[in-house]
């Protein structure tokens, strides 16, 4: 068994009063109670997200001193600049900016840094170019920013203005901006309540549509010019790209913007993605996975290799002619970005297997002069998923490592950081993804005290990795029928994720088959008397396969081949059944 087994706890009594309250199937009423839904109201936002539910923009923590600071601006004529990140969600979130202010007459340009020469987030050097590059006073710092302390004041001493729209955790004490619009900070009002909306979770590109909101609604009081027609809706293609690549959860807020986001991409008429699905050969209608591993990386791979402005120039391109070049182009990036991250992930994996203690090692931290630093972040995840540890890799030149971490659950990889912090030269980043520059001599030291930390926080079935489950079923329950209904459930993602059962005492129906070329591949037949499924194993290599009585945790899906629809198992984990 590769996975610790999660079943959510059944809850037949109030499954059944949901499914007949509504009407749904006490299975589709099992999932909504799995995902924290059990009343009526959240029950019908979460099934019908409706833009109209969205919150007022004007709660989130300084947005209305960050449009007062941008209205000015417009009435001035004051020129700004856009510093922007140089992953999905930094990209998608200028492009979105700056064709919303432009349109409206603001008078903008953007800057995404370089991460080879100059670092993540808003650092001096980047800053510094930007500047010599776009010579203005007002810099809106968007994807970063939260913990800029010292660029940002040192931005004040040279009368620049700096609004920071961001998502990341927010150093203490918070950058001294003129308004640092983040939903990680809480706002109380004077009656010591504090609004949090439906936002929490929002990324950047969700925070830039909420900042075109806010100004488009205070732009109509006082009469903007070309604010009444100005329609949002059609940035919603921009706002799921950025949200579903980003991997916040998809709840809320966030589920409401890439619901509708979803339905704009699909019949997106702005050239650069209508290029980008063309080079991804993307299917006629795009899901949430679709995005997250066709489209994004596309998008991501110019920023991990070079430089991010030809996935901004390929969101803003005006015409197919200027756009499909450019996504031919991204889309060798992307070729190349996969090569390398191949060739890293070996090595990195070599060196961790060498010496791995699944005893003592709690966390995974390794570097190596000359690892590429733009893959690092995925390395650490392809590590991640083999040794199921919170993993940091690290690469660099002789002065200093820059490196990127993901974590699992349990375990708050910027809070570590941060305690870390004496050790690090700069650090930042979420719970479950953060990033960090470290001189090389300082690596060993780090790696101890974060096992230290992890230790104190993490026990031994923290460090087996979780099989959610949603509920057990009888092999009758899944038709092609209750497939459907299911689907009211997408896009699934962070903090929803994909539909997962497990059925028990199953027998096979059929022999076993190899298939696939290297018949890496397993097909079943399975039967637990009640119906009988064909399930696939994908990969599972020279693994055991289950004989006699066995559990089956699986996704259901619906296959089509020659045309015709059945229902398919795809085989997660298998134990022996219990007698």
């Amino acid at each position: 068994m590769k996975y610790r087994w999660t079943l959510a706890p059944p809850q037949p009594l109030l499954a059944e009063s949901l499914a007949a309250q509504w009407p749904i199937s006490p299975l589709l009423a099992q999932c909504l109670l799995n995902r924290g839904l059990s009343e009526a109201d959240p029950i019908e936002r979460f099934l019908a997200p409706r833009l109209k539910n969205l919150a007022d923009p004007f709660l989130l923590p300084n947005m209305a001193t960050a449009v007062e600071r941008l209205l000015a601006a417009h009435a001035q004529g004051e020129s700004l600049v856009i510093f922007g990140d140089y992953d999905v969600d930094g990209v998608t979130s200028t492009a979105l900016l700056l064709e919303f202010l432009r349109t409206l007459g603001w008078q903008v340009d953007a800057y995404l840094p370089k991460r080879m020469d100059e670092g993540y987030g808003l650092s001096r050097d980047g800053v510094e170019n930007c500047l010599k590059r776009y010579p203005v006073k007002l810099l809106l710092a968007v994807d970063c920013g939260s913990t800029a302390v010292e660029t940002i004041a040192w931005l004040r001493e040279k009368n620049v203005d700096v609004i920071v729209l961001d998502h990341h955790q927010v150093a203490s004490p918070a950058p001294a901006a003129v308004a640092l619009v983040n939903p990680q900070l809480a706002q109380a009002d004077d009656a010591g309540s504090v609004p949090t909306g439906n936002f929490q979770e929002l990324c950047s590109v969700g925070l830039a549509f909420k900042l075109a909101h806010a100004l488009l609604k205070r732009g109509r009081e006082l009469g903007l010019p070309g604010a009444v027609e100005f329609d949002l809706r059609p940035l919603l293609d921009l706002v799921a790209l950025g949200t579903i690549a980003d991997l916040v959860p998809l709840l809320e807020e966030n589920r409401i913007l890439a619901t509708a986001g979803l339905e704009r991409l699909n019949d997106t008429q702005r050239p650069g993605l209508v290029a980008l699905k063309t080079v991804a050969q993307s299917p006629e209608k795009l899901g949430a996975q679709d995005v997250g591993f066709q489209l994004g990386p596309r998008l991501n791979a110019a920023g991990r290799l070079e430089t991010a402005e030809e996935a901004l120039r390929l969101l803003l391109a005006e015409s197919m002619e200027e756009a499909l070049p450019l996504a031919q182009n991204l889309d060798a990036c992307n070729r190349e970005r996969q090569k390398i991250e191949r060739s890293m992930t070996e090595q990195v994996a070599g060196v961790v297997r060498s010496k791995f203690n699944p005893q003592t090692d709690f966390v995974i931290v390794e570097g190596q002069l000359l690892w590429h630093i733009g893959v690092v972040g995925i390395v650490a995840s392809r590590v991640l998923q083999e040794f199921y540890r919170p993993t940091l890799i690290l690469g660099g030149d002789v002065d200093c490592w820059r490196g990127s971490g993901r974590s699992i659950a349990g375990f708050d990889l910027a809070a570590a950081l941060r305690e870390c912090s004496d050790l690090l030269v700069k650090h930042g980043g979420h719970a479950m993804a953060a990033g960090l520059s470290i001189l090389p001599g300082k690596v060993d030291l780090l790696r101890d005290r974060l096992n230290a930390l992890a230790r104190r926080s993490l026990n031994s079935e923290d460090l087996q990795p979780p099989l959610r489950l949603d509920a057990e079923v009888r092999l009758a329950e899944i038709t092609l029928a209750a497939l459907t209904e299911l689907e009211r459930l997408k896009p699934f993602g962070q903090g929803n994720p994909p539909i997962q059962f497990a059925a028990n005492g199953l027998t096979h129906a059929r022999p076993l088959q190899r298939i696939g070329n290297q018949k890496q591949h397993v097909k079943m037949w399975v039967t637990d008397g009640s119906a009988t499924h064909e399930a696939v194993w994908w990969n599972a290599g020279a693994g055991l396969l289950p004989v006699g009585s066995f559990d089956l945790a699986f996704a259901p899906l619906a296959n089509t081949f020659n045309g015709r629809t059945v229902v398919q198992l795809k085989v997660l984990d298998w134990r022996t059944a219990k007698n």
